[in-house]
């Protein structure tokens, strides 16, 4: 069983509370569940280095508590946003491959008012609770193996490349080679975005035209 430690705990809860103005349930969840990640990894968090890659699964209080825990942060390039709109992470140890997906148990809440039954409120028995109960009551473990190499995840430092339609630099070996042409996702047609100036906009049949050609 995993001995957690109430002061590193509270440590990492006061950081994480500074960051988000507040200190809500699901950033408990977030710290617990990366503090936990380290234990089954046998890595010591917060980490000093960059060998823990973390993949979180939303982009709410959840993420904070996760980077605070971990010191895994997306402008390190340490931790990867996949918005699944679920609290849930994957963390990868890059020396050694090992990745395992941490959710938390679908009887959580209820575990965590049970043991504070004399909460004012639900909010308060699981910002409480989550505190308190044993990890392994809390996240279901699931060893797991990414759909991508590790390495081209992480790529390589100081690669840049032009995209030819758009002009814009490319980083991290994100470009895609298609019909001849360097493209990045925007232009190669797996964009967010719509530019809104027409202008702008005539990129776009030349990206069609020569693709089909």
């Amino acid at each position: 069983m995993m001995q957690l430690s109430t002061s590193s705990l509270d440590k990492i809860l006061q950081t994480s509370a500074a960051l988000h103005h507040h200190l809500c349930p699901r950033q408990v969840i977030g710290a617990r569940m990366g503090l936990y990640a380290g234990h089954l990894l046998r890595l010591d968090l917060p980490q000093t280095d960059k060998r823990l890659l973390t993949f979180i699964e939303t982009d709410g209080c959840a993420s904070d508590g996760v980077a605070v825990a971990t010191n895994c942060w997306v402008g390190q390039r340490t931790m990867r946003v996949e918005d699944y709109g679920k609290v849930a992470a994957t963390f990868v140890d890059t020396q050694t491959g090992e990745a395992i997906r941490l959710v938390p148990r679908a009887d959580l809440r209820q575990r965590a008012h049970d043991l504070f039954a004399a909460a004012r409120h639900n909010w308060e028995a699981e910002l409480l609770g989550y505190q308190r109960l044993p990890a392994e009551e809390m996240f279901t473990v699931q060893p797991v193996t990414l759909n991508m190499p590790l390495e081209k995840i992480i790529s390589r430092a100081g690669r840049k490349a032009l995209c030819n339609v758009c002009g814009e630099e490319i980083m991290n070996e994100r470009q895609i080679l298609r019909a001849g042409l360097m493209l990045c996702r925007a232009c190669a047609g797996e964009s967010y975005y719509r530019v809104a100036s027409p202008d702008v906009m005539l990129y776009q049949p030349l990206v069609e035209a020569t693709l089909l050609n």
